[in-house]
């Protein structure tokens, strides 16, 4: 599933290509028809990403909320004027992929196609694709959702109410969020493993995240909640900013210093440098040798070293 700093890095996107703009807004495979005919012709005045929930903001008050879930991604294409990744979404099949496979993601066809027009004059989207659920086209490029668990069309203070349900989002970071997530943490008597994945806790944070900051807090995945120390649970906050911003940064999850990596002068890790302990189980920990663990925890799996990870 995408974590946090996609969808942080779809809503600049989408302010960046889309803001201010009228969309003729589509669904090409009818799923979202009824949600898609109350948003066309509108005009986008904001993009707001909370968690791993997005929400794009129209100027009669209605707003397209969309949660990928674990199979969504958006494809984007356009003239030479059209700036942007050309798909972010679901990382073990499209777009921005912190799990990397060998396949061409999603969209290629309409990255192609794109290329392809840039060289004739840009005449319009190419045909759709695929099961795409929402089509949003502007004068200069488009945009195409497919997969997504959550995609409708709501109101503002329908939108209000979802963010209510929501804990503190790191990469929003505003003033209290962080008091709000130690006292979150330590009224609970959860392990900090599953408390990290609970979005009412802290939102935007998934496996990948999950994994890396215990181990980089040197924290056991199962010390309960109420017994971190104030101090360390507010480093753990730090240590989330720190690292989700920069994956909204590189657009990719790497929690690694260049210490760590074959090649520091190259720019980015290889992805195989990229993570200390998620999918190196039986691996040499990179600090201490120790084999890395797996565990499941609430039906995901859990990534982490016995040996570094026993602080509270």
């Amino acid at each position: 599933m995408p974590e946090g700093h996609s969808v942080h890095r779809l809503a600049r996107q989408f302010s960046d290509v889309f803001s201010d703009r009228r969309l003729a807004v589509s669904s090409p495979q009818g799923r979202f028809a009824d949600g898609a005919a109350l948003l066309d012709g509108r005009i986008l005045v904001g993009t707001v990403a909370h968690g791993k929930h997005l929400f794009l903001h129209f100027d009669h008050g209605l707003v397209l909320h969309v949660h990928l879930g674990l199979y969504g991604a958006w494809d984007f294409g356009g003239d030479a004027t059209f700036r942007g990744a050309s798909s972010i979404g679901a990382p073990r099949k499209m777009g921005e992929r912190e799990v990397y496979d060998d396949g061409p993601p999603a969209g290629a066809e309409q990255a192609d196609a794109a290329e392809n027009q840039g060289a004739f004059g840009y005449t319009g989207p190419p045909a759709p694709v695929g099961a795409v659920r929402v089509r949003l086209a502007g004068d200069h490029g488009w945009a195409d959702l497919r997969g997504a668990t959550t995609c409708h069309a709501i109101t503002e203070e329908e939108a209000d109410a979802v963010l209510g349900r929501l804990g503190p989002d790191p990469l929003r970071n505003v003033p209290g969020d962080k008091a709000g997530f130690v006292a979150g943490v330590r009224a609970r008597k959860t392990p900090l493993a599953a408390l990290l994945m609970d979005q009412k806790v802290i939102a935007g944070v998934g496996n990948v995240y999950r994994a890396e900051l215990l181990f980089r807090q040197g924290l056991h995945p199962w010390l309960p909640g109420r017994s971190l120390e104030p101090g360390a649970a507010g480093q753990l906050w730090d240590d989330t900013v720190a690292m989700m911003s920069d994956g909204v940064r590189d657009g990719r999850i790497i929690t690694t210093p260049p210490r760590y990596w074959t090649d520091p002068g190259a720019g980015l890790p290889a992805p195989e440098e990229s993570h200390f302990v998620y999918r190196r189980q039986g691996l040499e920990c990179r600090d201490c040798g120790t084999p890395v663990a797996l565990a499941e925890l609430a039906a995901r799996k859990l990534f982490w070293c016995p040996t570094c990870q026993r602080g509270s």
